[in-house]
């Protein structure tokens, strides 16, 4: 019955959509068209360089994706033994756009060439729809960047549109339905002829429908991932990037102003979730190094026309449709977490982090999230989802929103509307509802100029209730008395932390930077005393002063 009701519990959010393409997509079995491309279409505008990640090619034939790094020989593109997100990677040939690409040409085409020869068409992981559509977008941007193709590469780019465009994503939704829109519309405007004009119309149609579902009005992806917006948002710079390379321009100008408008607030929100640092904050799934460093999609951005202001040196920020919240004060940064886990539908990339929080002076990271180093279906993806994992209250060792899997939720939590008064954020959520007594956690930041405060209260009060703060990788606790901790760096120390109510002790915990990273970290963890915790995290000032931009 526990697991009928866990079943239950995820599946009543679905769509009925996404049930029936579930059912159409694993029954049915298109063949693949390999056949000549059509004809390319001119290109008479300007071809913006692209953002561009670290390199992934390191010599002939062999990668790092994700901190690991093969052979190509070794295993072949469908080794079982390799996670399968580093198989999905080695499908995107993300290098042929990567920083020095060109130096890597040979490399790259020779990877090519093997790829064509040991991927049939419309079998293997290579063949699954996301991976066609970032190897679409990506040959095409390579292309468009001067790699000459060759006329079996552009054959078998036209196989994987026709192949695409019979088995896009309407089970998943979300990012993976917009990233097949983007390869279609790229293939579509890429092709001159009336087959690449349906793959531009289908294409448009979707990318039309779901930036009015996915981007909300304050410009954050519907799913709560700063990485996964950061992918979303590179892909509609390419996409403006696009429209402005060919002649005559394929997507229309409403679809092209939809986009611009949209890239425009996306970026003001990924500035909002960004540390000083220029880390990204790290709520739900989110990851350094898979999406483009800020400052190359800044420097994307300015190239091709998107300009967006950026937040206030000193304010509060409440990002009210996503739920997040940005308070900046002296050269702290406090990013609050006060949202729902996601739509309900497609709450995969969601943790149980209901309000957590990151704290940063100048570029000094102080409190972190615990970060995401995989997608296996394992303890650690379970443990990296878990609310133990992150700087908020946990209650009973219990899981505020009920993650499982490897990306699935049960039960989920539900966060009150923010009050935000002067410098103060408060919220509350019901995650715990479902524990004796259905408590119910609230939380409470203050940001003064050289303090933040942080009050828990858990009503009705209960047993094993436990505040969690992690520290930033390279950052220790040092005890002073029970009621004051010392935060210690390589350089001495850069912040204490008072103890107003509740029992406090140093524990050890993990933080998942990046994919395939995982560093211990020390954590604080504050015992709840009858239903009530408060710390109060004290620095300099002036410290870790940053200049203005």
């Amino acid at each position: 019955m526990g697991t009928a009701g866990r079943y239950w519990r995820t599946v009543r959010y679905l769509k009925p959509q996404q049930i029936v393409a579930r059912v159409l997509f694993r029954l049915s079995k298109p063949r693949a068209e390999v056949r000549p491309a059509p004809p390319l279409r001119a290109r008479a505008g300007n071809w913006v360089l692209p953002a561009r990640r670290e390199p992934s090619l390191v010599a002939p034939l062999r990668l790092k994706l994700l901190n690991v790094e093969r052979a190509l020989d070794d295993g072949g593109w469908d080794d079982r033994r390799v996670d399968r997100l580093w198989r999905y990677n080695l499908h995107y040939f993300d290098d042929l756009n990567a920083r020095d690409a060109e130096e890597r040409r040979p490399w790259q085409r020779e990877l090519l060439n093997r790829w064509l020869a040991e991927n049939a068409p419309g079998h293997g992981t290579g063949w699954e729809p996301y991976p066609v559509s970032l190897r679409i977008a990506n040959m095409i941007k390579g292309f468009l960047s001067g790699m000459t193709p060759e006329a079996a590469w552009l054959d078998s780019l036209a196989a994987q549109a026709r192949w695409l465009r019979r088995r896009l994503e309407w089970h998943l939704l979300g990012n993976h339905l917009l990233a097949n829109a983007k390869a279609l519309v790229f293939a579509g405007s890429f092709f001159d002829s009336d087959e690449a004009d349906e793959w531009l119309r289908c294409g448009s149609d979707i990318l039309r429908r779901q930036i009015k579902e996915q981007i909300l009005p304050d410009g954050g992806h519907f799913e709560r991932s700063p990485m996964y917006h950061a992918l979303c948002l590179e892909d509609f710079l390419d996409i403006l990037n696009l429209t402005a390379a060919l002649s005559p321009p394929r997507v229309s100008p409403r679809d092209r102003n939809a986009v611009a408008s949209s890239a425009n607030r996306m970026l003001y929100w990924l500035r909002c979730m960004h540390h000083a640092d220029d880390t990204l904050a790290s709520f739900n799934d989110s990851a350094q190094g898979v999406c483009p460093h800020l400052d190359e999609l800044e420097r994307y951005a300015a190239a091709i026309g998107v300009v967006a202001e950026h937040p206030p040196h000193e304010g509060i920020v409440v990002l009210r449709d996503s739920g997040y919240v940005r308070a900046a004060r002296g050269t702290a940064v406090a990013l609050l977490d006060v949202a729902p886990i996601g739509p309900d539908y497609l709450p995969g990339h969601a943790h149980a982090d209901t309000l957590s929080f990151e704290l940063s002076l100048g570029k000094q990271r102080i409190v972190v999230n615990g970060g995401t180093s995989s997608y296996g279906v394992s303890a650690v993806r379970q443990r990296e989802r878990g609310t133990g994992a992150h700087s908020t209250v946990q209650i009973a060792e219990a899981d505020s929103s009920e993650v499982w899997g490897s990306f699935r939720v049960g039960r989920r939590a539900r966060p009150s509307t923010p009050i935000v008064t002067e410098w103060e954020v408060c919220c509350s959520h019901d995650g715990y509802r479902f524990l004796p007594g259905k408590p119910e956690h609230r939380r409470c930041w203050r940001l003064d100029p050289a303090a933040l405060t942080v009050k828990d209260t858990v009503a009705p009060p209960t047993v094993g209730a436990v505040a969690r703060y992690l520290l930033a990788p390279g950052l220790r606790l040092d005890r002073v008395s029970a009621a004051r901790w010392n935060v210690l760096g390589a350089r001495g120390q850069v912040a204490h932390v008072e103890v107003l109510q509740g029992h406090a002790e140093a524990r050890k915990a993990q933080h998942a930077p990046q994919f395939g990273v995982t560093l211990p970290v020390d954590c604080l963890a504050i015992t709840l005393v009858d239903g009530a915790a408060a710390s109060c995290w004290h620095w300099a000032d002036n410290a870790h002063f940053i200049p203005d931009r």
